[in-house]
């Protein structure tokens, strides 16, 4: 990111430029960025935007090969082409020599990092990465909003905002906006005004239904399964997200058990460190055989829907009840 942003200061811009990542905040600002710098939004003859894993290399070719028309040069954004992973050949024999007047941006979520059109961008152009960034870089970030506005809030709080809103930057932005909305007339946001506006992503809830599952509360765990339905969640989704939920339980449960702390837990299972000390609770109610069990019966509740043996949302449902009974 520093080093577009001196790119860009310096008037140094490359030919090519690689955005990729899983931050798709970071990643659009950083595009809009380049965008703005290396075309005029108004000039619509020399910049071109290319999107999907239809594009024609060819057509994106004979493009960048047209001379620009009465600029100095045009640009070609192209967006989750998937020629980074798989596809790129074409464009990677191109972009060893292309047109000097072109310019070339491209954004994508997925790369792999072996690939000859990866390496290329790498060394004669820039590639750089948007990782979802940690909790302190992110409370950093929402900190330096608050402050704008005028606002404060205490740690406590701060850390009830990330459980509800998670890691992606777009959602925290807009979880953000609706919070400043409600406490416009008032200095301190507080608990309570997160609690009465903020949104639980999907994997929060699913967090508290397996606490209820784990706490022998069957009633409460329904609700919550029947609280994601009304909401229009698939119920093969929320079974992926089950599933996913006591592989977690198992991770943190067999990294604790050989003497990780909660840090560490994070790093390696990819969750936050106030987040990881939450799973290391629960995961603390259950016993690995459990786990490894539900697991299984997880699976076997997604076969069983894949061949018409039971409907979706019964499946998930009898899981839930023979989990919390």
């Amino acid at each position: 990111m520093e080093s577009i942003n001196e790119d860009i200061k310096s008037g140094c811009l490359k030919q090519m430029y690689l955005l990729y990542g899983e931050e798709a905040y970071l990643r659009k600002q950083y595009r809009d960025k380049l965008k703005n710098v290396l075309a005029d939004s108004s000039d619509t003859m020399n910049y071109s935007y290319f999107e999907g894993k239809t594009i024609s290399p060819g057509a994106v070719i004979d493009l960048a090969e047209t001379l620009p028309f009465f600029a100095r040069h045009r640009l070609i954004l192209i967006e989750n082409s998937g020629w980074f992973k798989k596809g790129g050949e074409q464009m990677a024999d191109y972009l060893a020599a292309p047109a000097a007047t072109c310019f070339f941006i491209f954004a994508e979520t997925e790369v792999d990092k072996r690939s000859r059109i990866f390496k290329l961008l790498s060394t004669t152009g820039r590639a750089v990465e948007f990782p979802i960034q940690k909790e302190p870089t992110l409370k950093k970030w929402i900190l330096g909003i608050l402050k704008k506005e005028g606002k404060q809030i205490t740690g406590n709080a701060l850390d009830l905002f990330l459980e509800k809103t998670g890691t992606d930057m777009e959602n925290i932005r807009m979880e953000l906006e609706k919070l400043l909305c409600y406490c416009m007339d008032r200095e301190a946001v507080e608990e309570q005004d997160i609690e009465a506006i903020c949104t639980s992503r999907i994997s929060n809830q699913i967090f508290q239904m397996i606490n209820a599952v784990a706490e022998k509360k069957q009633r409460e765990a329904l609700n919550l399964y029947y609280d994601l339905l009304t909401l229009r969640e698939p119920a093969m989704r929320i079974l992926f997200l089950v599933a996913r939920q006591f592989n977690l339980l198992l991770q943190v449960k067999e990294l604790k058990e050989k003497g990780y702390e909660n840090k560490e837990i994070g790093s390696k299972t990819g969750l936050a460190p106030f987040i990881a000390a939450k799973y290391v609770t629960q995961a603390a109610r259950f016993q690995k055989g459990y786990l490894r069990q539900a697991l299984e019966d997880c699976v076997e509740a997604e076969e069983a829907v894949k061949t018409g043996k039971i409907n979706d949302v019964m499946s998930v449902e009898l899981l839930i009840v023979r989990y919390s009974s």
